[in-house]
């Protein structure tokens, strides 16, 4: 009861207060790159780690999940070492591994590196783009604090947006999509074009959903989820069968985004773009 009233209070304060944002980065080119599921045990994660430090990121999204409990000691075995000299430049999200121990390990972790708690929920800019930064843990109904959160943060003009959080809207991996992420989608629309996601441990790119396109970048080095193409399928490339991450090059109104494999092989390429001042028609 106690972790369920803090979470609430942490929630409702972020209401209250707005948005968190980090300082806005001026410049007009940046390259991000976004990783899920990687703090885990194996050789495998070491390559995904190693390919993200090596991309030399500007910005570094990491996608959710520490395994297997996201303890303290769990940050500082599987995450800590691979990726934690990122940690300046980081925005993390958690994921549902990590979130019964969120206090002990998420939270803790992240002040600790970054010297300030960290936020349930937060934007920042980058390359003419803003970055929002959602949990989906905690609560996320229609009228949640972190939704009324998310309209007011994208209420400002254009569609130059990408938002992440754990588990993808829409997925066509083990776990499937996830319906009750629906609201985060709703807000969305019309004021974002690219939405990133982790859990499910496969690559993933789907068409755009009223105009906002989901990449799911689950292969961090986990065992690989089996893709399953459903009827009528969103998905327009994918793979289950190597490991990978995703590589942004961020310019005001457009973004290139590739997948890569861990010794840097282009998987896939696609691009968006953005209007920075009025925001588009939702696509139909």
């Amino acid at each position: 009861m106690r972790t369920l009233t803090v979470s609430l209070m942490i929630g409702l304060a972020a209401a209250v207060l707005g948005p968190a944002s980090a300082a806005p980065d001026t410049g007009t080119r940046a390259v991000v790159w976004a990783a899920g599921d990687v703090a885990t045990p194996g050789h495998r994660a070491d390559r995904v780690a190693r390919l993200v430090r090596r991309g030399q990121p500007d910005r570094f999204l990491y996608l959710g999940d520490v395994y297997e409990t996201g303890t303290a000691q769990e940050f500082r075995r599987w995450y800590h070492t691979r990726l934690g000299r990122l940690a300046r430049i980081t925005e993390p999200t958690i994921g549902n591994h990590e979130w019964g121990n969120r206090f002990q390990g998420y939270y803790r972790y992240w002040a600790g590196r970054k010297g300030n708690k960290q936020p349930p929920w937060s934007k920042t800019e980058i390359a003419g783009w803003e970055i929002v930064n959602l949990n989906s843990q905690a609560p996320h109904g229609t009228g949640s604090p972190q939704v009324l959160w998310l309209e007011k943060a994208v209420s400002g003009p254009g569609d130059c947006r990408i938002a992440f959080w754990h588990r993808p809207r829409y997925s066509e991996g083990a776990y499937g999509g996830a319906p009750d992420l629906t609201p985060f989608w709703n807000r969305l629309v019309g004021h974002a074009r690219i939405v990133l996601s982790g859990h499910d441990h496969n690559l993933q790119r789907h068409s755009p959903q009223r105009g906002i396109t989901e990449y799911v970048v689950g292969a961090g080095g986990r065992p690989r989820y089996e893709l399953h193409r459903g009827s009528p399928s969103t998905m327009v490339w994918g793979t289950d069968r190597v490991d990978g991450a995703l590589r942004m090059v961020l310019t005001p109104g457009r973004a290139l985004l590739e997948f890569r494999a861990p010794g840097g092989r282009l998987l896939d390429r696609s691009t968006r773009t953005c209007s920075p001042g009025v925001a588009e028609p939702a696509a139909r």
